[in-house]
């Protein structure tokens, strides 16, 4: 069981099913939360156990592709705990594949904006907070076919690859800070969407969104303190 007391984690994209499982999985080991999501009442309905809490600090309306508003999420974050110490980038999304030559640009900007727009501006605005600090750490969530791609998925493949750059870049550059930098790989994830999406599969192949946030809780604890810049699959 890991024990995050005393620390303070900022997770993107709680409302969705990896971000929410990621959370609670936080919450459970005794971590103060900044939970953040782009809709507004989105985190209030999800999570009204924590909504008057002073141990959680919800984040609504924020749309992490614009500085403005990443830097007010930061900022919030200070005023009410005064202190980061981990930074778990979940925000992102997926927008079904066409080859190169019939991808609308529309398609190509928003892959790359929702995806690696997100963690560079969010890891950006967070990594002056966490030098401050001793122990701290950053994880985001790539793709598989961040490492090798597959046809039709050029702009989704491309974004998640850029996650995998900017962990190396962010882990060399951080190297001897105690901020340590990871993200992690995940195949088809099992949730509610996804299954919408594809009736007729597996379900059993897939991975539960509850066994990703007990690998991103240890690649966050103490015990991975000789761990960054890895791109880790799951």
């Amino acid at each position: 069981m890991f024990d995050f007391s005393g620390r303070v984690v900022i997770v993107t994209g709680a409302a969705g099913s990896l971000g929410s499982a990621i959370a609670r999985a936080f919450q459970s080991a005794g971590a103060k939360l900044t939970l953040v999501d782009r809709a507004d009442g989105r985190l209030q309905q999800i999570f009204p156990e924590m909504a008057d809490s002073p141990d959680f600090f919800f984040a609504n309306s924020i749309d992490l592709t614009q500085a403005d508003a990443v830097q007010a999420m930061v900022d919030g974050t200070l005023d009410h705990f005064g202190q980061i110490d981990v930074l778990v980038n979940v925000a992102g999304g997926y927008r079904a594949g066409t080859p190169v030559h019939e991808t609308p640009i529309e398609t190509w900007d928003f892959m790359l904006n929702f995806n690696a727009r997100s963690v560079f501006l969010t890891s950006g605005v967070v990594i002056p907070q966490m030098l401050e600090r001793e122990y701290c750490r950053i994880v985001s969530v790539g793709a598989r076919v961040a490492m090798r791609s597959r046809a039709n998925m050029a702009a989704y493949s491309v974004s998640k690859a850029a996650v995998v750059r900017l962990t190396e870049s962010m882990s060399a550059e951080l190297e001897g800070t105690g901020v340590y930098v990871n993200c992690i790989l995940p195949r088809t994830i099992d949730t509610p969407a996804n299954r919408q999406a594809m009736p007729n599969a597996d379900y059993s192949r897939w991975t539960k969104p509850e066994a990703i946030a007990e690998v991103i809780m240890f690649l966050t604890s103490e015990s991975a303190c000789i761990l960054t810049g890895a791109a880790i699959p799951v």
